[in-house]
């Protein structure tokens, strides 16, 4: 069994390694990626993502002493936009899943045109769908460099003169699917960005969070933790997209599934590296597969489930996703325990195949059975469609969030 299972490990290497160069740059690969992950140290540190080369990313000493939404530092950095724009990378004190003081990075867009609109202008946080484990899959290295997928996106949002905070929301250690640290590192990015000083751009700006995938768990947690965690922030309302909300549904769906079977594993890794006790149940196989996978964006991820693997397959505990610590984490990481203040629009594939309308369904029943304000969106296809048709929607979307007519009052579903 233990050749039969090292044998897999291998094969699933070959996969991966075949597939990383289209993403991941050639620096960050071993000279033999195979034998590198064959033995790694059981321990936090080897299955963390590989720093960047760049001394900006290092919090000051001290950090941790300033209270959350400090920016520690700033820069300029390159803009690939087509309009006329400022672009400044902050590196700012955020809060980690357990409380603890952590650097996150964000990228501000602010339009040098004028705003002209009353009052100040607006800011979107814009949380990509980072759904990797690698530093250079992050929203601060893609942009800078002009190779991110949401460029479109976002020069929407500029072309209506809309100011524009895109958060590294996974957190310094690359935490896919933990979802108090996203919130916490959106909110904290939206309030850096608004007391920065940049013109136009006010402490009172009206505020809308928005995220599909990936970025909609960081932004419905956002949503959800904004009253206690960031009171002062002038939120107008959230837009949150093909949310992967129940990750007891997605167990079900995902696990042990081709192409599904690498995003999910991807997940519960971003979610160890928030609550490390999950990585005591890894076995000789879970270990070199979570080194293997460390700086791996999602196309790689995708690619990995050519060979399916199951969890179970990486512990040797029997149903480690019964244990109680596991059912605790999945819990205080599941969406839907907080009613938001602030109105919400969930979209969702009704054709969705690996996060199931039914969970956006689930999560839309539990916000309105706390008294949230949510307008329920269906829309036929799945994730990628769905994702597609989106584009050129969202910058209308947060239009009519700020003024008041997207979301109406109570809980709605509506009919596309």
């Amino acid at each position: 069994m233990a050749g039969r299972r090292r044998t897999l490990v291998r094969l699933w290497a070959v996969t991966v390694v075949a597939a990383v160069s289209v993403c991941v740059p050639a620096f960050a690969l071993a000279d033999d990626p195979i034998e590198e992950f064959v033995d790694p140290p059981h321990e936090l540190a080897s299955v963390l993502p590989t720093p960047l080369s760049d001394a900006f990313y290092t919090p000051p000493a001290g950090f941790e002493n300033r209270p959350p939404a400090t920016v520690l530092r700033a820069r300029s950095v390159p803009t690939w936009f087509t309009s006329p724009v400022r672009t400044i990378e902050m590196l700012v004190r955020s809060t980690g899943s357990k409380g603890d003081p952590v650097p996150v990075v964000a990228t501000l867009i602010v339009p040098k045109a004028a705003w002209t609109g009353s009052g100040p202008r607006p800011l979107v946080s814009y949380d990509i769908p980072i759904s990797s484990l690698g530093h250079w899959c992050s929203p601060s290295y893609t942009l800078e460099r002009g190779f991110s997928a949401d460029q479109l996106s976002i020069q929407l949002l500029l072309d209506r003169n809309y100011a524009v905070i895109v958060p590294d929301h996974q957190g310094p250690r690359e935490a896919y699917a933990a979802g108090l640290m996203g919130g916490h590192a959106v909110l904290d990015a939206a309030r850096a960005a608004v007391r920065l000083g940049v013109s136009d751009l006010k402490p009172e700006a009206p505020v809308v969070i928005s995220g599909y995938s990936g970025g909609a768990i960081a932004t419905g947690w956002a949503a959800q933790l904004a009253p206690s965690y960031a009171p002062e922030l002038h939120l107008a309302g959230a837009l949150v997209g093909g949310t992967p909300a129940d990750y007891d549904l997605l167990v079900k769906i995902m696990n042990g599934r081709e192409v599904g079977s690498g995003i999910f594993l991807a997940a519960t890794l971003g979610l160890a590296r928030e609550y490390p006790e999950l990585l005591t149940l890894l076995n000789d196989n879970g270990w070199r597969l979570a080194h293997l996978f460390r700086d791996l964006c999602s196309g790689q991820l995708a690619a990995a489930g050519a060979v399916p693997v199951r969890v179970e397959q990486l512990t040797d505990v029997p149903d480690p996703t019964e244990l109680p610590m596991v059912r605790k984490i999945v819990a205080d990481n599941k969406l839907g325990g907080i009613a938001p203040r602030i109105p919400i629009m969930v979209y969702h594939g009704r054709d969705e195949f690996w996060i199931p309308y039914q969970g956006a369904r689930n999560l839309y029943d539990s916000w309105c059975a706390g008294g949230a304000r949510v307008r329920l969106a269906p829309y036929p296809g799945e994730h990628f469609i769905v994702g597609a048709l989106a584009i050129p929607a969202v910058a209308n979307w947060v239009a009519d969030l700020l003024d008041g007519t997207l979301v109406p009052g109570g809980c709605t579903v509506a009919t596309p």
